[in-house]
C-alpha cells in the first residue's frame, strides 16, 4: 500500500497520568486531523484486503481497557471511524484490574479503576459499531520467553475464544510488548492469523525478526505508530508523515540486517 498509516492507542482518560492514556478530546482532534488529510478509515483486516492506492488510516487499541468502550467509542462513532481492538482474552469480564509489568504501579492507587478490562458484551457492541476484534494473546506474556507449547496455547486459545464470543473471524494479532522473533511470527502464521502488528520501539527490533530490504511485505511484523499522552501536534505530525515512516521502516530493516 502506498500510504497505510496504522496508529496504536491504549487507554482513553483525561485524568490517568500515564503516557498510555490520551484524553477523549485529544483522540477526537487527532482523528479529525488525519481525516482532513484525506485518509480513509478502515479496520486492519479491511485495509489489508483493500485498494493499495488509497491513503488508509487504521486505528488500533491494545489491551481492551474499559475506557475505550466508555470514552473512545462515542468519538469514533461520531467521526465514522471503525477501529481494531486487540484483546487479552483471559482478562475479559474478569473481576478487578488487569495486571502485567507496565500496569503494576497503578494497582492500589486512585487510578486502579482505569485498569478494568471490557466485557464480552462491550466487545460485541464494538463489533456492532463496525470494529474488528483481534487477539492480544490470552494472558499478555512476552511471547519469546515461552516454550513452543505455551506459545501455541496463547495464540490458539485467544483466537478461538474471540471467535466463539464474537462469532466473527479473528484474523489479526498484536504481540504483547511488541515482543516477537522469527519463531513467534512463524507460529502466529501457523495458528491461523493473517497478520500481526508491532510498535516501533526497542522491543520491536529483536534479532532477525524483520524482513530484509527487497523482500515482500511482512504481514507478521506490520509497524504501527504509537500515540501517547506526550505527543503534541508537531511530534504527532512529524512521526506520522509518510516520509518519516518510510525512513523509520528502512532504519528498522538496517538494524535487522546488522543483527542477523
Amino acid at each position: 500500500m502506498s500510504d497505510l498509516l496504522i496508529l496504536c492507542y491504549h487507554a482513553v482518560s483525561a485524568t490517568w497520568p500515564t503516557e498510555f492514556a490520551v484524553s477523549p478530546q485529544s483522540l477526537d482532534a487527532q482523528l479529525r486531523f488525519f481525516l482532513r488529510r484525506g485518509y480513509r478509515p478502515a479496520t486492519l483486516s479491511a485495509a489489508l484486503s483493500g485498494s493499495p492506492d488509497q491513503k488508509t488510516l487504521v486505528v488500533t487499541f491494545d489491551d481492551a481497557f474499559s475506557s475505550v468502550f466508555e470514552r473512545a467509542l462515542p468519538v469514533t462513532s461520531a467521526l465514522g471511524v471503525p477501529a481494531t481492538m486487540f484483546v487479552p482474552t483471559s482478562y475479559v469480564a474478569g473481576e478487578g484490574a488487569m495486571a502485567w509489568a507496565s500496569l503494576e504501579q497503578w494497582a492500589g492507587t486512585e487510578h486502579e479503576d482505569e485498569l478494568r478490562c471490557m466485557s464480552w458484551d462491550d466487545l460485541r457492541a464494538l463489533v456492532a459499531a463496525g470494529w474488528e476484534i483481534g487477539s492480544h494473546t490470552a494472558t499478555h506474556p512476552k511471547l519469546t520467553s515461552l516454550a513452543d507449547a505455551e506459545l501455541d496455547l496463547e495464540l490458539v486459545s485467544s483466537k478461538a475464544r474471540c471467535e466463539e464470543e464474537i462469532q466473527r473471524p479473528c484474523e489479526a494479532l498484536a504481540y504483547p510488548f511488541s515482543d516477537h522473533d522469527r519463531r513467534v511470527m512463524e507460529r502466529t502464521r501457523a495458528a491461523g492469523y493473517s497478520s500481526a502488528v508491532i510498535l516501533d520501539n526497542d522491543l520491536a527490533i529483536p534479532r532477525g525478526s524483520l524482513v530484509r530490504p527487497g523482500r515482500p511485505r511482512e504481514m507478521f511484523g506490520l509497524l504501527r505508530e504509537g500515540v501517547y499522552r506526550r505527543d503534541g501536534w508537531p511530534r504527532l505530525a512529524a512521526k506520522t508523515s509518510l516520509l518519516a515512516r518510510r525512513a523509520r521502516a528502512s532504519r528498522l530493516a538496517r538494524v535487522a540486517l546488522r543483527a542477523a
